[in-house]
């Protein structure tokens, strides 16, 4: 009770929890009920049904029941696992269980989630990102209280684990004195996955040798945590000197140290929710980006994007299918407008905006918001031939024209949308607006391209 207290702070409106039913997360559901009651805050436990056990019905409904003895709101998920991922089913499993939990706190308007990881949980995480030779961030583990935009699908919600600094016996105890009822997951006991062989094997002759071992491992994560922030810190700093908009700049990239580039490219993939990779990795990409001539266009590929060097400036993008060069017709997608601020173009990666402008200024033109409303919008990838209008002072050019004008990499541009009303070309993305139905009075509207996910930070 003291430690869910002492991480939460002052009391939350509402707080959501993730139960899964067994030994832990049955105790800080008992502590947090008790705490909710006293403080008036909203308590919502939140289960994950993976479909992985047999048993996976019955915990639901032991879930289901203890909340409802408890007075605690209850609310599950139902999940699929993508077990043709090439990721092991452990790690697989952990993104959907956060991704579904995360979805659950947007439903009920709960931004911090409640997890049950305690002291034990965290030498487990410690002695696993050691073994698996992983730098300061692996060994930093878990924090007490971190959001995770990657995992839970919003920058909002905050994750906090009250029991980090809590035993497993404390927690053993905590239940046989309250004679709390949970359930055994038989998977548990397989030493097949990686942290049941540590757990079964590993710790139990630590413990006899070096008894009190999970505290020491505890406080080194601490210590990795605050080397990591350091390391963060510093990669703000090279990030305002490197970055333009949403690419790097290669001259100050030169005068990084090698360790202090691999800080910044670490940081910079995390901004855009790219998984770390692997130092043998991040050299190779290191030597292409510095050592090619400023005329090549530099590609290096990454699991969940590609790094690409375009004369002077370095650009990561996420990973994404061109569109299929024997296609006669490029895809045309009808997108009526009436009014949203915003219009997903999935097949091009990215989110169609809508700006709305002052009615008072007379400076910046647009479409007539009237109008666009009425028109029959398409959007559509270049067939050839394309050719648009950016001023009245201006003669019409060609795509290709403007995208050399505008300085597009030629692997953006496949994947820039055109915007057509009829046989009109409206806008296009990367280039701009055609200046011949824009006004400059009334209600007007400015088209513009967001490209990737518009959840990613640049």
């Amino acid at each position: 009770m003291q430690a869910l207290q002492a991480s939460l702070g002052s009391p939350a409106t509402t707080l959501a929890l993730a139960y899964s039913g067994g030994l832990d997360s049955s105790v800080l559901l008992d502590a947090a009920a008790v705490l909710a009651a006293r403080d008036g805050s909203r308590l919502i436990a939140l289960h994950v049904h993976h479909g992985l056990s047999t048993d996976a019905d019955g915990w639901l409904a032991h879930c289901r029941a203890r909340c409802d003895a408890l007075g605690v709101v209850f609310d599950s998920a139902q999940v699929q696992l993508d077990q043709g991922s090439g990721r092991g089913i452990e790690e697989v499993a952990r993104v959907a269980r956060y991704a579904a939990l995360g979805r659950l706190c947007r439903q009920h308007g709960a931004q911090v989630l409640l997890t049950a990881h305690h002291q034990d949980d965290q030498a487990e995480t410690v002695l696993l990102q050691l073994l698996r030779g992983s730098g300061l961030a692996g060994m930093s583990a878990m924090p007490s209280g971190q959001t995770a935009p990657a995992l839970l699908g919003d920058a909002q919600t905050v994750i906090v684990r009250p029991l980090l600094g809590v035993g497993r016996k404390q927690i053993e105890a905590y239940a046989k004195a309250r004679q709390l009822a949970h359930v055994e997951d038989a998977s548990n006991a397989d030493v097949r996955y990686t942290r049941n062989a540590l757990r079964q094997r590993v710790m139990p002759v630590l413990e006899q040798d070096f008894a009190g071992y999970q505290q020491r491992l505890a406080r080194a994560a601490v210590h990795a945590q605050n080397a990591q922030q350091l390391l963060h810190e510093i990669a703000e700093l090279d990030l305002v000197q490197c970055r333009r908009d949403d690419h790097l700049l290669m001259p100050p990239l030169r005068l990084l140290s090698e360790q202090r580039f691999f800080n910044l490219m670490r940081h910079w993939f995390g901004l855009r929710g790219m998984r770390m990779p692997s130092l043998a990795w991040m050299e190779q990409m290191r030597a292409q980006l510095l050592t090619a001539r400023e005329e090549s266009q530099v590609c290096v590929s990454h699991p969940d994007g590609e790094v690409h060097r375009y004369r002077e400036r370095v650009y990561l993008a996420p990973r994404r299918v061109l569109p299929d060069p024997d296609d006669e017709q490029p895809v045309v997608v009808a997108l009526p407008w009436k009014g949203e601020a915003s219009l997903p173009v999935p097949h091009c990666y990215g989110v169609l905006r809508f700006d709305m402008i002052d009615a008072d200024d007379p400076a910046t033109p647009g479409f007539d918001a009237d109008w666009l409303r009425a028109q029959s919008l398409e959007v559509r990838g270049r067939s050839g031939g394309e050719r648009i209008r950016l001023a009245f002072n201006r003669p019409a050019r060609s795509l290709k024209q403007q995208y050399q004008a505008a300085d597009v990499p030629a692997w953006e541009r496949p994947f820039l949308p055109l915007v057509s009303a009829g046989r009109s070309l409206l806008f296009a993305a990367g280039v701009g607006m055609d200046c011949t139905h824009l006004v400059t009075t009334g209600p007007r509207v400015r088209l513009r391209w967001q490209a990737g996910a518009p959840s990613k930070a640049a």
